[in-house]
């Protein structure tokens, strides 16, 4: 059987696009031919099924924000500079486009988690994995003094992440730029506040 041909990754982003904009159940195999250019047969041959296609999408998801993350606090000598500039964007992301407006991890768990044992655990996977960012992000502030070195990594961590999470739900019903810039900068002013 000849396999089809086709660029994976632009496929896997169109279908996260999707799967962002209208959610897993809403989103039919049509949506997803038309989003990817693939006939069904390519779908199914590739993926095996809508929820192959998803669970491909979140890794990819999950890839490209590791490195888009990786990227963007390279180009900072200062772990909290970079923290609200990557804050900034996320307030940016969610004033555009509706489906950049939530994190595809996100809205996926708030609709099939419980429903399928193998989504939940990808996605219980890939937010622990984005929890270690966050955690080496800490452990590196500490490291150049911007945070002292009793600091409680494993809390400042766990508040970050949920912070961040909490930003792009709460952008979803009030993508008010002026209002999340406000709460951005509240979040990466009390991560870095040395008395917690």
């Amino acid at each position: 059987m000849r396999t089809a041909e086709f660029d994976r990754t632009f496929v896997l982003r169109q279908a996260m696009m999707t799967f962002m904009q209208f959610g897993y159940a809403k989103t039919s195999m049509q949506k997803l031919t038309e989003a990817t250019g693939l006939h069904p047969g390519s779908i199914y041959c590739a993926f095996k099924n809508k929820k192959g296609l998803l669970l491909a999408s979140i890794e990819q998801y999950q890839m490209d924000k590791r490195e888009k993350m990786q990227s963007h606090f390279e180009q900072f000598t200062s772990i909290k500079e970079g923290l609200k500039a990557f804050l900034s964007t996320i307030v940016f992301d969610c004033t555009q486009e509706e489906c950049t407006k939530v994190c595809l991890l996100t809205k996926t768990l708030s609709e099939l988690d419980g429903q399928d044992d193998e989504v939940s655990s990808i996605l219980s996977k890939n937010m622990h994995q984005f929890e270690e960012s966050i955690t080496a992000l800490i452990e590196k502030a500490v490291e150049l003094g911007e945070l002292p070195e009793t600091t409680n990594v494993t809390a400042k961590s766990r508040f970050l992440t949920m912070g961040i999470h909490g930003l792009r739900t709460y952008a979803y019903t009030n993508p008010n730029v002026e209002c999340l810039s406000e709460l951005a900068d509240q979040l990466a002013d009390y991560v870095f506040q040395t008395s917690r």
